[in-house]
């Protein structure tokens, strides 16, 4: 089972935990707010399952809920080629 992350821009408040948690699928922006490396928070990319565990603890860590996880995808992954975060 494949599972797609993004991260609900609007409501995170860069508070770094999912960065130290899981850091090879969140960085941050220039404004500090967080965002998947995986596709640029397109949510078209699947999780590799090797980090599977660490985006389910980031997760849950997540303070404000802004990790949002799914197993289809959010989005056309042809949208990867225009995304700017």
């Amino acid at each position: 089972m494949a599972l797609y992350v993004k991260v609900d821009q609007d409501t995170c408040i860069g508070c770094g935990a999912c960065g130290e948690v899981a850091p090879d699928i969140f960085d941050y922006n220039e404004e500090g707010i967080s965002f998947s490396l995986l596709d640029m928070n397109v949510g078209a990319v699947p999780v590799p399952e090797n980090v599977v565990d660490d985006l389910e603890d980031a997760r849950d860590e997540c303070p404000t809920s802004s990790i949002k996880v799914e197993e289809e995808p959010f989005s056309d992954p042809a949208l990867l080629q225009n995304k700017v975060v």
